[in-house]
């Protein structure tokens, strides 16, 4: 299917068949952030069936030893495992994951839902990052770079490049 044929098929609203979730641990506590998440997780209801899923995160001590910070991740993982479906193609952040360009990600999440991955999920860490399990339950490590975001800012981050890609994906000209 050629670009023009995508997106006339793609404004018929036919495209709402992917399922987009984002699993992120902790919940999100200033006003700023929350405001900023509804207002692109509603603009994301045009295009797909789109889930926020918030984990518990553990509650941790400024000094932990290596074993208590690997027990702290594992308990968060289980949340977020519980929360991934057999079928997900899943994105883990993590600042050594592959980097994308806007319209690189655009393209990949146009191509899963192509091939038949209608589900994709993103899983956001918590302040220690994320368990091995999760990264070998992942299909790919995602990054935003070398720079550390908390990761309550990261959800918005996301959401909105996720929005982005549909913009892109649709010919709209909010991305530039």
């Amino acid at each position: 299917m050629d670009l023009f044929s995508y997106r006339k098929f793609l404004s018929k609203g036919e495209y709402t068949f992917l399922k987009i979730k984002l699993i992120s641990v902790g919940k999100l506590k200033e006003n700023y952030l929350m405001q900023g998440t509804a207002e692109y997780v509603k603009r994301l209801s045009r295009f797909t069936q789109f889930q926020l899923f918030e984990v518990a995160d553990e509650k941790t001590s400024e000094k932990l030893s290596t074993a208590q910070m690997l027990k702290v991740k594992q308990k968060e993982g289980e949340r977020i495992l519980a929360k991934i479906n057999d079928n997900d193609y899943v994105f883990a952040l993590a600042i050594e994951g592959k980097l994308y360009r806007s319209p690189d990600l655009a393209q990949k999440i146009n191509t899963l839902g192509i091939f038949g991955k209608s589900q994709i999920t993103f899983v956001i860490g918590g302040s220690l990052g994320l368990s091995e399990k999760v990264f070998k339950r992942s299909d790919e490590k995602i990054s935003f770079g070398k720079f550390t975001f908390p990761h309550q800012l990261m959800r918005l981050i996301l959401i909105e490049q996720i929005y982005r890609s549909f913009m892109i994906n649709y010919g709209h000209p909010y991305h530039k």
